[in-house]
């Protein structure tokens, strides 16, 4: 659907409006005066302009009912194209007049512009005389705002959006593709009259020089991702181009003739990883608006690009280079969105720091100060004044400062100057000896602080001597933190923190502030020196502690609703066995609680997810109850495990089961078909002594794993029921020479993967021809098997993949090799990493 039947009178009413402001320039104007041209003509296309604005909303409204109107309005909008385009023309030639003195236009040129004109009037009169037989009202049309965003190269509204292009219709303006290339190049080709031309197909062969010459009236380019380096000279010919978009393109450079677009109002060289250049003349877009380099890193923007009073500049990442003019480059540029400026130890005199103005950048909202860690840190009172005179606008809301040399922050961030900040990271400031009034930040949401190796202490001058410090303060982290050695907190503050994350603080002593009332979330990471803390009054929801010196996990948590509890190297803390933990949901401990030799749960009667890695002295887990929450089960590497429920694990919501490392667990729990019936997944890793017990799988399991664990592997003989719906079965590092055959396998399979068997020499035909189903089979690394099957496959199977199986490989040599009439009629076969297709050809993907 064409984009101008789609936003009717929208941007209908954009273009009028700009045919307006054409008209009213001083190029148009002064072009026809100097030509002797008569005036009279733009008055009347003014006022049949005019007539067509008023009654372009009430056709708009009628369209969908009335087909006349909707074809009428198809004929305006091909009129006021036609107009937008003599007026660009128009205007063309007054600059080029005006910029090279020797030129003139033609006489013939002249006439042209009058004969045009007048057709337009023609055609705009003759469409004027058919709205009162279409019963058209006059209605004063206002451009809405997706009209607006239209002008402004907002719009994400596909025109003649296509997935792959047969025939492309003469009349079409709007051509988009996604995914294919056009196929009738020709027909395209013959749409002359087109304006929007967008293509996302990095496949799309139809090159620049080709769009530029076959389409002249384009208002949008846009080739995002298309498989381009360089852009022509040609790109300068498009004057009536609103808007063109060369993002994630490998461009190294834009030509200048870019500069002779004289009607662009946007660029779009977002994430060009290749870009090196631009032309120094951009700053003759006058009318450019919006400029995006969002993710294209810039060492140098054209020094006069300033000069352009309203243009947007979306620039993401610049690059401060050595000896260059960083503070003249950025100075005058109106910056929006976030930038980050790298390298700053380029900077050598302070005042290009300050010549860069950041503190009048008011559309700003993130800042990042970035210099490099691979430096020599040889003048810190430089290093102090250059991000002194980097001081942001107040309206700044993000800001991150990393590897920054000076012994002081700077006044700036305690003065109130950035007062609206609701994230700051102080990344990698090492010399950093104290932290300035942060708590004064009254918007300031999240604090992150990390590598300040010089700090020591953090004590009421970080507070601001507040008794309401960091009022908005919702999460806390500290990281990395090697001399860190003493936290004062103050009464007061805090009052809104939910996260609270000490990670690598290796000296830091004594407690945790005691008034975090809203803490959810608390981390504790390599902190070996902290103290346990009563956290009286804390609904906290979240704990995760690792290499931490707490003995009893209970004098934290105790008479908290908590929800989540992660425990990581702390194999000296102690879980209180005698207590409900009714909220709990989720619980991961690792390398931890070596006293807990059985896992009770009953206690935790709303647990969903259990995770227990190298619980060392673990050796069952008891139940007495059924359990109605838990979703995920994880065991691994607890080298005493030995048992589950006697009378089996019941758990009616267990979706997933992974066990791994297990040397002395013999059996899997009983009756798991009736016990478990939600069970979709199973694990068994490195299990080599465990067998499957009394009764089937559940019917429910849908992916099984199967590593190591050859004994299991010998059980699998009626395990599956009378309905099993296992649809992919994996069997990894498994000691044998063949598979049982009869009810080895169950006959819903349709992915079946054997890997790393050394042993295995042949494959059954009985297991494997009651497979109806199968249509993927992967047999990787299985060097002994020499053939299949003298019966061949099974006909369902779609996809073969043989990898690291020299014998077999050779067998199945296509065309010669003995087995090659076994797997012919398989749609894809892989050997190795290529691929084989049937129709002769082959190529190299991805296996």
């Amino acid at each position: 659907m064409p984009v101008l039947e789609t936003l009717g009178g929208a941007l209908f009413g954009a273009v009028l409006q700009l045919l307006f402001h054409k008209l009213d320039s001083h190029q148009v104007l002064d072009y026809f005066r100097g030509r002797k041209l008569n005036e009279k003509l733009l008055k009347n296309l003014r006022r049949k302009l005019v007539s067509i604005n008023a009654v372009v909303d009430h056709a708009e409204q009628k369209q969908f009912r009335n087909a006349y109107v909707k074809t009428w309005l198809d004929d305006v909008r091909d009129v006021l194209l036609d107009t937008e385009d003599l007026l660009d023309e128009i205007h063309y030639e007054f600059s080029k007049s005006e910029s090279e003195l020797e030129y003139q236009s033609s006489a013939s040129k002249v006439r042209s512009f009058e004969c045009k004109m007048k057709e337009v009037l023609d055609d705009l009169e003759f469409l004027l005389n058919q709205k009162d037989d279409l019963g058209l009202k006059n209605v004063c049309g206002v451009v809405s705002e997706l009209g607006n965003k239209v002008l402004e190269g907002k719009n994400e509204s596909s025109s003649l959006g296509v997935d792959r292009a047969e025939r492309v219709p003469k009349t079409t303006r709007h051509f988009s593709t996604v995914i294919d290339p056009v196929q009738d190049r020709k027909s395209l080709c013959d749409a002359k009259g087109l304006r929007t031309f967008i293509s996302f197909s990095a496949d799309c062969e139809i090159s620049i020089q080709e769009l530029v010459s076959n389409f002249k009236f384009l208002r949008v380019l846009s080739l995002p991702c298309y498989k381009i380096k360089e852009v022509n000279d040609i790109i300068g010919n498009l004057i009536h181009l609103r808007s063109l978009d060369l993002s994630n393109t490998g461009i190294k450079k834009l030509p200048d003739s870019t500069s002779a677009l004289c009607n662009l109002q946007v660029l779009k060289l977002n994430n060009c990883f290749n870009l090196q250049e631009l032309p120094s003349s951009l700053h003759k877009l006058t009318n450019l608006r919006r400029f995006e380099l969002v993710g294209t890193t810039l060492r140098k923007a054209p020094i006069l690009l300033g000069q352009l009073k309203n243009l947007q500049v979306w620039m993401g990442r610049f690059d401060v280079g050595k000896n260059s003019q960083f503070g003249i480059q950025l100075g005058e540029l109106d910056l929006y969105g976030q930038l980050s400026i790298r390298n700053l130890e380029n900077i050598m005199n302070p005042y290009d720091a300050l010549a860069a103005d950041l503190k009048n950048k008011t559309h700003l909202v993130a800042l990042y100060l970035e210099w490099s860690l691979r430096r020599n840190n040889e003048d810190s009172i430089k290093e102090r004044e250059v991000l002194e005179n980097l001081q942001p606008s107040r309206h700044l809301k993000h800001l991150l400062i990393d590897g920054y040399g000076g012994t002081h922050l700077p006044r700036w961030l305690s003065d109130n100057s950035v007062s609206n900040v609701e994230s700051l990271t102080l990344n990698n400031c090492r010399y950093c000896q104290r932290l300035p009034s942060l708590g004064l930040l009254k918007f300031l949401k999240h604090l992150t602080i990390r590598g300040l190796d010089w700090l020591v202490r953090i004590d009421a001058d970080f507070y601001g001597n507040s008794c309401s410090a960091f009022a908005s303060l919702e999460t806390l982290s500290f990281i990395d933190m090697k001399e860190w050695e003493e936290w004062q907190c103050m009464t007061g503050a805090f009052l809104s923190l939910q996260r609270l994350s000490l990670t690598n603080c290796p000296k830091l002593k004594g407690h945790l502030p005691e008034q975090l009332s809203h803490l959810k979330i608390l981390t504790i990471d390599q902190c070996e020196q902290i103290e346990a803390t009563i956290l009286k009054g804390v609904e906290i929801e979240d704990v995760k502690m690792e290499a931490s010196s707490f003995d009893m996990i209970g004098t934290l948590v105790f008479d908290t609703p908590l929800e989540s509890l992660s425990i990581y190297s702390c194999p000296g803390i102690n879980m209180p066995l005698n207590h409900w933990y009714s909220l709990l949901v989720e619980l991961d401990i690792s390398e931890s609680c070596d006293s807990l030799t059985n896992f009770p749960l009953d206690i935790f009667p709303k647990l969903c997810d259990l995770c227990l890695n190298e619980c060392h002295n673990l050796q069952m887990i008891s139940q007495g109850h059924p359990h109605t929450h838990l979703k995920s089960l994880t065991i691994q590497n607890c080298y005493k495990f030995e048992s589950f429920p006697c009378e089996g694990l019941f758990a009616t919501q267990l979706e997933s089961f992974c066990i791994e490392e297990l040397e002395r667990l013999k059996s899997m729990p009983r009756f798991m078909s009736v016990l478990l019936p939600s069970l979709n997944y199973l694990s068994i890793r490195d299990c080599p002594g465990v067998e499957f017990s009394d009764g089937c799988l559940p019917s429910n399991l849908k992916e099984m794993r199967l590593f190591n664990c050859s004994k299991l592997v010998a059980s699998l003989k009626g395990v599956w029921g009378t309905n099993p719906s296992l649809k992919s079965l994996y069997i990894r590092k498994v000691d044998v020479e063949f598979f049982q055959s009869e009810g080895f396998l169950p006959l819903s399979l349709t992915n079946l993967e054997i890997y790393d068997c050394p042993n295995l020499k042949k494959l059954d035909y009985e297991a494997l021809s009651s497979l109806s189903s199968l249509e993927k089979l992967d047999i990787v690394n299985c060097p002994s098997l020499h053939c299949l099957p003298e019966e061949g496959l099974p006909k369902s199977i779609l996809e073969l993949g043989i990898k690291s199986c020299p014998l077999l490989k050779q067998r199945c040599k296509k065309e010669e090799g003995e087995d090659w009439a076994k797997i012919a009629h398989i749609k894809t076969i892989w050997f190795d990493f290529e691929q084989v297709n049937i129709e002769d050809e082959a190529r190299v993907g991805n296996y």
